[in-house]
């Protein structure tokens, strides 16, 4: 893959991130994350990895695009879920989780770099470099959406783009070997399960209590 097109998917994927996790209409930021883990299969099959972007695809965009489209709809005496996303951010300073998110991006940097040259361990291809910034702004994205968002589903968006955040990270550092991407197929199957277990709870939570957070209305 040529490094012209390593940086175009990147930049694809945080825009895709970013959407996801900034709409609140909550079926478009569904589709925005199919979206987003279309684009990481087709990057993993650019790098040489067609059984990982195959994984990819029915894994991350199929099964759990699916899974966290099926919480919104309805299903027998479950009703369905509202479209849009109306809960406040969650309770503590908005100033304070910025602070943490880059307190954290800051050492994940230095790490990176302290392991690419401190380290001597360095992509085998100049593309992969591209993923390591790529890795720690997507993984950035997530972990501040998962702390600032209240709604179950938008939760769950948040852990799968944080997980994918940390495979790119992961290639970027480690490069496309086969022990890598078992760790890779690892984590989408983990990020699945949960995914279908969050969906269900959160079906579960709504059609029980009408609460679409484990908070309790007008809780802090």
């Amino acid at each position: 893959m040529s490094l012209s097109l390593a940086w175009s998917l990147t930049g694809l994927l945080l825009l895709l991130a970013a959407a996801c996790l900034l709409d609140r209409r909550l079926r478009r930021a569904c589709l925005a994350f199919v979206a987003f883990a279309l684009v990481m299969s087709i990057a993993w099959w650019q790098l040489g990895a067609p059984w990982l972007a195959a994984a990819e695809a029915l894994l991350g965009a199929l099964l759990t695009g699916a899974a966290l489209l099926h919480a919104l709809g309805r299903a027998g005496d479950v009703p369905r879920l509202p479209p849009r996303d109306e809960a406040p951010p969650a309770s503590g300073g908005a100033a304070l989780r910025l602070l943490g998110v880059l307190a954290w991006l800051a050492l994940a940097g230095l790490a990176a770099s302290w392991l690419l040259g401190g380290r001597g361990l360095v992509p085998p291809r100049a593309a992969l470099a591209s993923l390591v910034p790529a890795g720690l702004a997507v993984m950035a994205l997530g972990l501040w959406a998962f702390a600032r968002h209240r709604h179950l589903l938008r939760q769950l968006l948040a852990f799968n783009v944080l997980g994918s955040g940390v495979f790119l990270l992961l290639a970027g550092l480690a490069g496309t070997a086969p022990e890598v991407q078992g760790l890779i197929l690892v984590g989408l199957v983990v990020a699945l399960v949960g995914s279908v277990l969050g969906a269900l709870l959160l079906r579960r939570l709504h059609a029980l209590a009408g609460q679409v957070s484990l908070e309790s209305e007008g809780e802090p």
